[in-house]
């Protein structure tokens, strides 16, 4: 069908679900569709809005939850495999302190922070035109707040290749070879924001990418995307390509950040978050993995 209408398959496959998942969303009224001709019709931007939708009704019960237990904060946005980690050895470190996060992609972390809906955003979103990462976009996606910006790592980002397809990639350019599949990222996310930009500056188009409307929210999902066989090429964090033995094309050295108010900056909870995140234990255990840089760690870039 038209790029602007889906069918029962096609959005099927747009939101990664089986088909009859589709027919039971249609039954139960909770997904924008029409029928023409007897057939279920889809318009692409409708269903884009419905997928915000619901991604902020989860986050909002999510925070009523989250309100009610002392010591703990909520955190949206981008994500990294050591996050993870780091989540994890605070809770170790700090058993009354939870920090509960939701990957939803940096532009709808910065969103949902605007309107209050979490405290802590991660972004990693990068402005060509000034060569800086967040802070440019703050006056976009955080009009309603006074945010403060604090760097957390510094991490290389770059292509995921299968070792069956590492000699005939060579870059960019391979991306619109038919033999070669991409899996892309969440629209939003700070990965799909770069590639965005890269491909515009290369007068690449998206519809000579086989592969690029197919989504997913995570980096560890770009690589299990190619080992499972599904893809060939993704865009994703060095220490995914090393956790998962991948073969590894270097793009960028990002900055990833979190933005967050002034007064949450000096909650226990996120003070134990930058304690850990700047400890020698932590460090020596991501050492392991590589690739990180935890330099300007905990410092506030902007306020």
């Amino acid at each position: 069908m038209s790029k602007e209408l889906m069918n029962t398959k096609e959005v099927a496959q747009y939101l990664d679900i089986h088909e009859k998942q589709v027919y039971l969303l249609i039954k139960a009224g909770k997904i924008p569709c029409t029928r023409v001709t007897g057939k279920w019709i889809f318009p692409v931007t409708l269903i884009d809005e419905w997928i915000q939708t619901s991604a902020q009704d989860s986050l909002q019960q999510a925070r009523k939850k989250i309100n009610s237990i002392e010591g703990s904060l909520l955190a949206a946005g981008s994500n990294d495999p050591i996050l993870d980690m780091l989540l994890t050895a605070i809770k170790k470190d700090y058993p009354t302190f939870n920090i509960f996060s939701s990957n939803t992609g940096s532009v709808n972390g910065l969103e949902a922070l605007n309107t209050g809906l979490t405290d802590i955003a991660f972004s990693h979103l990068y402005d060509a035109a000034s060569g800086d990462y967040n802070i440019p976009y703050l006056k976009q996606y955080c009009p309603n707040q006074s945010p403060v910006v604090v760097n957390l790592f510094y991490r290389q980002i770059g292509f995921l290749v299968v070792k069956s397809k590492s000699k005939i990639f060579k870059g960019w350019d391979s991306l619109t070879q038919k033999n070669i599949r991409f899996v892309n990222r969440q629209k939003g996310s700070g990965i799909r924001v770069l590639l965005d930009q890269k491909l515009n500056e290369r007068g690449i188009t998206c519809g000579d990418i086989s592969g690029y409307e197919t989504e997913v929210y995570t980096h560890f999902e770009v690589g299990l995307s190619l080992i499972s066989g599904e893809a060939d090429v993704g865009i994703a964090s060095a220490a995914v390509s090393r956790i998962l033995d991948l073969d590894f094309h270097p793009l960028v050295d990002e900055r990833f950040d979190m933005i967050l108010e002034k007064n949450t900056f000096f909650q226990p909870a996120l003070q134990a978050f930058i304690e850990t995140l700047q400890s020698e234990n932590f460090k020596n255990r991501v050492e392991k993995i590589g690739n990180y840089d935890f330099t300007h760690a905990g410092k506030i870039l902007y306020s």
